[in-house]
């Protein structure tokens, strides 16, 4: 579903399995922070249907996913998991910039 060409942006692999998810209407960790990262990552050109804004409050419900899976402390998860979803977006959307600079 996700453009093979960005494989190499930090994150693909997160980015591509919640829009997997999404479209299989999963809920889980990859889909919820695709829902929080919706309106962006839809700004930058990427397919995320809008059914992902769906979930109420996706921010708190990806803590109580992250908090109910054993091992892990959802705080730190939780910024860890958001940190990457930053930097796929701001990766993109250098890589628009620079292509965009390019046809002038």
């Amino acid at each position: 579903m996700l453009d093979r060409r960005l494989e190499d942006l930090p994150g693909y692999e997160l980015i591509a399995e919640g829009l997997t998810d999404i479209a299989a209407k999963v809920e889980s960790t990859s889909a919820l922070l695709i829902a929080i990262g919706a309106p962006r990552l839809r700004y930058l050109g990427l397919p995320v249907p809008y059914e992902a804004e769906q979930p109420v409050d996706p921010e708190l419900r990806l803590y109580r996913l992250l908090g109910q899976q054993s091992g892990y402390d959802a705080y730190s998860r939780y910024n860890s998991l958001i940190r990457r979803l930053v930097r796929f977006e701001r990766a993109l959307e250098h890589r628009l910039a620079r292509a965009r600079s390019s046809f002038r």
